[in-house]
């Protein structure tokens, strides 16, 4: 008895790959691109004051968790606020504080722990992010941010754990 082939192959269409050019490197402007970096560039000069703005907010929900407590609510606010210093700190050229705020975001990512975790290793993270921008250490290859953002780390998996 043979068997015969029931199925059929069918391949999708990439729309991906329609989108961005059909994958010819060539079909992307780089005047586009350069006219992009040049807009990045020029916004580079409002980059500390907005980077001050979201560690200003970052330390408002901390006073918050500690003067009403550590609702749902605000452990929530505290969580966003760290999860945007993570998504930020590269942007505005300190790689270090994308770490450290990836780290608090790690330890109060799970809600239903959000209420237990240290207050103070969250002061430790929030602290730390206030000294990289207070003495320009913008990223792990300086051996005091290193140290620190490793140490953070190194508490931060014996809590989690």
């Amino acid at each position: 008895m043979s068997q015969q082939n029931s199925g059929q192959m069918i391949q999708p269409a990439n729309a991906l790959r329609l989108k961005v050019g059909g994958g010819r490197l060539g079909a992307i402007d780089p005047a586009a691109i350069a006219k992009a970096e040049a807009a990045l560039k020029s916004l580079a000069g409002n980059f500390t004051q907005w980077l001050a703005d979201e560690i200003s907010k970052l330390d408002a929900a901390r006073q918050q968790v500690k003067a009403e407590g550590a609702t749902s609510e605000n452990m929530e606010n505290l969580y966003l606020r760290a999860h945007d210093l993570k998504g930020l700190g590269t942007t505005y050229g300190y790689q270090l504080i994308t770490r450290i705020a990836g780290s608090l975001c790690r330890m109060i990512d799970d809600r239903d722990k959000r209420a237990r975790v240290p207050m103070e290793l969250v002061d430790a993270h929030i602290d730390s992010i206030k000294a990289a921008v207070r003495d320009d250490i913008k990223s792990d290859d300086h051996p005091v941010g290193r140290l620190l953002v490793e140490e953070l780390e190194r508490r931060v998996k014996a809590v989690v754990a």
